[in-house]
């Protein structure tokens, strides 16, 4: 896999520094350089981006101006001299946010998070929901300012809280701005129910049913009137053993 990139700053010197950072890595291609924001859509346009370096002070139009004004772009590293942009930015939904002078240690840790977040979601595109599930393992949340890997197999249940949902873990509970429907949708619907119009539950991890609760550890769960039925279906009967 390679990701395509291209670096917009007005600095020679910085462009320059990208450059020579990405040719000591094997699945970055510099794929074009340019000195101000309204470069990036002829770039674009002449071929498949994958990632943006992004510099924000620069004449003619501010970085973080070009963000807000885009609707649809390719992952965005930001590149900075001045760390108060930081929060900022990563409101705009950027990967992350190197501050100049950027050391090769510091470059190849966020070019590593982007390659990881691409193949999530070349995944996601060209797989079925199940197949995700079996070949990748993982998948990742935003959480506050960074993206979290999360294990399909660490996953105990999931719980929504109005526009987010709560995502609890063999190793923690991780919060992020989801609808209940979207998480659904990516779950295997052979690996986890839903028990109620705000839980999801990993049925492997169920330990017992007692009236209308789910136990999973120290949690208890409540099963709606409406999935009572199918949650007995599904989790119980095949495997209950009865006296013949």
């Amino acid at each position: 896999m390679t990701l395509k990139c291209v670096a917009i700053d007005d600095e020679p010197l910085a462009r320059e520094c990208i450059a020579n950072y990405v040719k000591e890595i094997d699945f970055l291609q510099l794929a074009g350089t340019g000195s101000n924001p309204v470069d990036i859509p002829r770039l674009l346009d002449e071929q498949n981006i994958d990632l943006i370096f992004l510099d924000i002070q620069m004449p003619v139009m501010n970085g973080i101006e070009f963000l807000k004004m885009q609707q649809q772009l390719p992952m965005v590293i930001i590149t900075t001299a001045y760390p108060s942009y930081a929060l900022e930015g990563f409101q705009l939904d950027v990967i992350d946010y190197l501050v100049k002078p950027i050391t090769f240690n510091r470059f190849f840790k966020a070019v590593s998070k982007a390659k990881d977040y691409h193949q999530l979601k070349e995944r996601s595109t060209q797989h079925t929901t199940s197949t995700n599930t079996d070949t990748a393992g993982y998948f990742f949340i935003k959480c506050d300012y960074k993206y979290e890997r999360i294990y399909f197999s660490e996953v105990l249940f999931v719980e929504a809280m109005q526009n987010y949902v709560t995502i609890h873990t063999t190793k923690g509970k991780y919060i992020t701005l989801l609808y209940m429907k979207n998480v659904e949708q990516q779950l295997n619907q052979n690996d986890f129910i839903r028990v109620h119009k705000s839980f999801l539950v990993s049925i492997s991890k169920i330990e017992s049913i007692e009236n209308n609760e789910i136990i999973i550890g120290q949690h208890r769960i409540p099963i709606s009137r409406n999935c009572k039925e199918e949650v007995i279906e599904k989790v119980v009967n095949d495997k209950l053993w009865k006296k013949q």
